[in-house]
């Protein structure tokens, strides 16, 4: 039997200039409550070289560095049911999808969604972007390989190679 999964709020303030979108939180990720918790995953190494700040700093810190940064951090679904954390255990008919439609009119400085892996991005542009049409006219959005430890195709320094497109968005 699949287990229900509830991710979490976004980490985002100011004017973020990006947004970086996962699927669901992994095991790890919700029973520590925060967002790339497993310690083999690369999102806050990757975070950690492009803005120059430590991935042993607290959990807390590492958020107000990316809101410093301008980047928010979400998933795309709220809920689902899934055994495990591989996308791949995600039940179709149980995804509860995050509101987008809300974040971006609170949030109109944001020009870029990333997508951190290929779930993330097919879920979002199937459930989430006939609704957004409009909203997303002026937002650019690009998939990057997953962080994630399943992604082992490439290693952490080739996913730090792909991540550092997002620097360009930036000021």
């Amino acid at each position: 039997m699949k287990v229900s999964k509830i991710g979490f709020p976004p980490i985002i303030g100011g004017d973020p200039k990006i947004l970086i979108l996962g699927s669901m939180p992994s095991d790890m990720s919700l029973k520590q409550r925060q967002y790339y918790a497993h310690p083999r995953n690369a999102f806050w190494y990757i975070m950690g070289d492009l803005f120059n700040f430590s991935v042993g700093a607290t959990y807390p810190k590492r958020e107000e560095l990316l809101i410093k940064n301008r980047i928010a951090l979400w998933d795309v679904l709220q809920a689902c049911k899934r055994d495990g954390s591989l996308d791949s255990s995600i039940i179709g008919s149980s995804i509860k999808t995050n509101d987008f439609s809300h974040l971006l009119l609170l949030y109109p400085s944001i020009q870029l969604i990333v997508f951190n892996g290929a779930t993330a991005e097919k879920v979002f542009k199937k459930r989430v972007l006939p609704g957004l049409k409009t909203q997303l006219e002026r937002i650019q959005m690009i998939r990057l390989p997953s962080t994630s430890p399943a992604m082992a195709a490439l290693t952490r320094e080739q996913k730090m190679e792909k991540w550092s497109e997002i620097v360009k968005v930036l000021p």
